[in-house]
């Protein structure tokens, strides 16, 4: 009896403890995203209270600063009282898709807001203008894009030797066709030599 009991006893104890790191990592992650969401309540009071930033606007913005954040291009989003005004913010009525990629779900308002993307400390260059886009259905954001630096180029790149696959696999095609050619035509001439063979042996 013991024999048998023992393994089911171990599987209990394996399914306790994942459980249990299951709800460790749960309890780990939710004070970074209320941390996160403070941060971004916090930003977004801010853009409203102290520069007078539409709300939509204001938690775009903040919203901005954090994808920007994790970005390896930029440490920060700085936004002056002027990213604020009608010449660098605006929310536009859409009742359309949000773009034509993948983000094509529908909105009915879309907002824009420019700040300036302060740069990892190691890097001497000067800010960046940045300029995000954001979808709303009332006030909650759905879709959301920015002209991130980074992802441009990692696609050309990608594209370039995807290209250069072609070009090598087109090459192959065109060898392997001259060797199938090749090949048949020395099966064929195989063919005949056989039969010649075959019908001197008769006479």
């Amino acid at each position: 009896m013991d024999r048998t009991n023992a393994p089911r006893r171990l599987l209990r104890l394996v399914g306790r403890l994942a459980a249990c790191a299951a709800s460790v990592s749960l309890v780990c992650a939710a004070p970074a995203f209320a941390d996160q969401l403070e941060q971004h309540n916090e930003l977004v009071t801010r853009f409203v209270n102290d520069m007078h930033a539409d709300p939509l606007v204001a938690d775009c913005a903040a919203h901005g600063n954090f994808v920007a954040s994790t970005s390896t291009a930029f440490d920060h989003v700085e936004f002056p009282p002027s990213s604020f005004d009608s010449a660098h913010a605006a929310v536009t009525p859409w009742n359309d898709s949000f773009d034509q990629g993948k983000q094509r779900v529908k909105v009915d308002s879309i907002v824009t807001v420019e700040g300036l993307g302060v740069r990892q400390a190691s890097d001497n260059n000067d800010p960046a203008q940045l300029k995000f886009r954001c979808g709303y259905v009332g006030s909650q954001m759905l879709a959301f894009s920015w002209n991130d630096p980074v992802p441009p180029a990692r696609a050309s790149s990608s594209s370039g030797t995807h290209k250069a696959a072609k070009g090598k696999h087109s090459g192959g095609k065109s060898t392997t066709k001259k060797a199938s050619g090749k090949s048949s035509k020395s099966s064929a001439s195989g063919k005949s030599s056989s039969t010649k063979k075959s019908t001197t042996k008769k006479h």
